[in-house]
């Protein structure tokens, strides 16, 4: 079965939210809040990271997987669940199945890393089947209501629903019973806005000073778009990179909470180059392995006016990485820091012009990270890709003109464009 019209009635209450952190008290964990005195001694505020990487699905997601599908009937439990994930929830679904005996077919895109589909059948175990279909989570999401609708098996929705939103909402619950004082501000990364609105339905009953940040990607930002039409929308392109955020279409539920609070709740999108150097900056100083989503709220920071002395809560939503995207990572960081750029490098052929390029062009801390003959047929030029990371962001200007003043043609690659993403 799908989320029927008259369920669009329905309202997430505080009290909702409450009942379900008991229903789902025995399974998921209360997640440490801990202070980043890195981040603290930068913004000069207390800055406290929740700490939701620490669940054992490594995400929020097991909040409201976990609260619907323990409300089923025995028929309903009989029929099964179908769901469509980008990776996290569906492990909150697969969780859900194996302790509640429950038979699930979980879909995810073609984008979802391995690490994410791994640990999908390594909690589901015989309990799950998964399918992976579409180029991002909306094409899954299209195939299993299909399913749902084919076989009568109950769809468990990420975040368009008010169970769901309730679970997600528990986190609100943990942060004022594990702080002595109302925070000033929670910031929470924005894919679908189930997570944002549970929250926003709390703090707004128990700690309405509070206010909300929310953060989504620039690539799928679809809260943004939502309140800009007054309604939620299909974005027409998505960039996957931050896949537990890559939503084109907002949920209809989060939505409603979302735009009857527009005046609490501010609306942010970061980066994705700044969302890879945050994700390092955790790993190498607090030792936190974050996902691109899990990163958002920690992202955004650098863009707050935050009062000296506030108490800011930042959701690290989510710590399912793939170890094998970090050197995406650690490139995409370089060139938005300004430190990483790419040129097409025209050798005239002859002897000496390679030593030539690294006497005259190449600066004393500069470094060539890639090089890549792309013409061999001219024999008047060489083409060559050429990677360079300065030793500084301020040492573009003289790079650049250093490669004016050569009689080497040096033509840069802007990011962004055409050329620049077909060449690297």
């Amino acid at each position: 079965m799908t989320v029927t019209d008259s369920a669009a009635t329905q309202v997430v209450t505080p009290d909702d939210i409450d009942i379900a952190a008991r229903r789902i008290g025995d399974v998921i964990l209360a997640s440490e809040l801990h202070q980043s005195e890195r981040l603290s001694e930068q913004t000069g505020a207390t800055i406290l990271l929740k700490r939701e990487d620490q669940q054992a699905v490594r995400s929020y997601k097991i909040r409201g997987a976990y609260n619907l599908m323990s409300q089923l009937t025995g028929d309903e439990r009989s029929a099964g669940v179908v769901t469509a994930s980008a990776g996290n929830h569906a492990q909150g679904v697969a969780f859900a199945c194996r302790s509640l005996g429950i038979n699930g077919r979980i879909y995810v895109p073609t984008n979802t890393p391995k690490q994410k589909r791994d640990r999908i059948l390594a909690h589901g175990r015989n309990w799950v089947e998964l399918v992976v279909t579409g180029v991002n989570f909306d094409a899954a999401q299209t195939a299993a209501r299909a399913d749902a609708e084919r076989t009568g098996a109950t769809m468990v929705p990420p975040f368009d629903h008010p169970d769901t939103m309730a679970g997600q909402g528990t986190i609100a619950a943990e942060i004022l019973a594990q702080l002595d004082r109302v925070p000033d501000a929670v910031v929470v990364p924005v894919g679908g806005g189930g997570l944002v609105g549970g929250l926003a339905t709390y703090l707004a009953e128990y700690a309405p000073d509070c206010k909300i940040i929310a953060v989504e990607p620039a690539g799928a930002p679809s809260l943004t778009r939502a309140l800009e039409a007054g309604e939620p929308v299909t974005l027409d392109t998505v960039d996957t990179f931050v896949d537990g955020a890559s939503v084109a279409r907002l949920g209809d539920f989060p939505f409603g909470v979302i735009s009857s609070m527009t005046e609490r709740i501010q609306v942010l999108t970061v980066d994705e180059g700044a969302v890879c150097t945050a994700m390092l900056e955790l790993y190498q100083n607090e030792g936190i392995i974050s996902e691109p989503a899990g990163a958002l709220a920690v992202t955004a920071l650098e863009q707050l006016e935050i009062d000296e002395g506030a108490t800011v809560v930042c959701i690290i939503s989510g710590g399912n990485n793939d170890v094998s995207r970090y050197s995406e990572i650690i490139e995409r960081s370089l060139v938005h820091q300004g430190l990483k750029h790419y040129f097409l490098v025209k050798f005239p052929q002859e002897p000496g012009q390679l030593r030539r390029f690294l006497d005259e062009v190449l600066g004393p801390e500069d470094d060539i990270t890639q090089f890549e003959y792309l013409k061999r047929n001219n024999r008047e030029y060489g083409a060559a890709l050429v990677g360079i990371e300065l030793g500084s962001a301020t040492g573009l200007h003289s790079l650049l003109e250093r490669m004016e003043a050569s009689r080497i043609d040096c033509e840069r690659l802007e990011p962004g464009t055409a050329a620049y993403e077909y060449l690297t």
